[in-house]
């Protein structure tokens, strides 16, 4: 565990793209499983949210990428309700940050080379699976993927057509730091371009 008591504030002056990679980087060298790992919340076009966990496999100045099975429960909502809140947890660091904003579907060539870079099995696995609809038996994948398995042989595995990903073009950032006695530092960093047409942002230290 971090030493809580000698945690910096959070730097208000920073660059949240630049801060967030910090963090990351931090949780890389301390998370011992999977530091990407983020929650993914999504929600109905009438407003009943969903969450679960998912790996982060990108992140620029455009935004944060995951992929998905477009078919599945959160790619429905997502083309139904492009609209995400993401959360990091990083307990080794005592740190969290939250991410909210609209998705946009990440080009073909970029799914086709993260599709690419995945192990064999995986998208294998990713071919024979209706992700999210109900499985009568465990068996009848299991035999979908020895199918699939034996129709590839040894040759290419294109990536499926309702296979893909999104990217999250972040609205507002929030970077939260344990500190003792639950006094934690929080602070916020919200796009002005909905106020403004300018891509600046507002910073906002908040109460714990």
């Amino acid at each position: 565990m971090t030493d809580r008591a000698a945690s910096p504030l959070i730097d208000l002056a920073a660059d949240p793209f630049d801060l967030f990679a910090a963090w990351m980087r931090a949780a890389e060298a301390t998370e011992s499983v999977d530091p990407n790992a983020m929650a993914l919340a999504t929600a109905t076009p009438d407003g009943r949210p969903s969450v679960r966990m998912i790996l982060l496999k990108g992140a620029d100045r455009r935004g944060f990428v995951f992929y998905t099975n477009l078919e599945s429960r959160k790619g429905r909502e997502l083309l139904a309700n492009p609209h995400v809140a993401l959360l990091f947890h990083w307990k080794s660091l005592r740190r969290q940050i939250r991410i909210e904003g609209p998705v946009s579907p990440v080009t073909p060539e970029e799914a086709d080379e993260y599709f690419s870079s995945r192990s064999r099995e995986s998208r294998i696995g990713a071919v024979a699976s209706d992700q999210s609809r109900p499985l009568p038996d465990r068996a009848l994948f299991e035999r979908r993927v020895a199918e699939v398995r034996e129709q590839v042989g040894d040759g290419p595995i294109p990536r499926p057509g309702h296979w893909s990903g999104f990217r999250c073009r972040p609205e507002m950032m929030e970077f939260w730091q344990d500190r003792p006695h639950r006094m934690h530092d929080r602070a916020t960093w919200t796009r002005n371009d909905a106020v403004t047409g300018e891509d600046t942002w507002r910073v906002t230290r908040l109460y714990p």
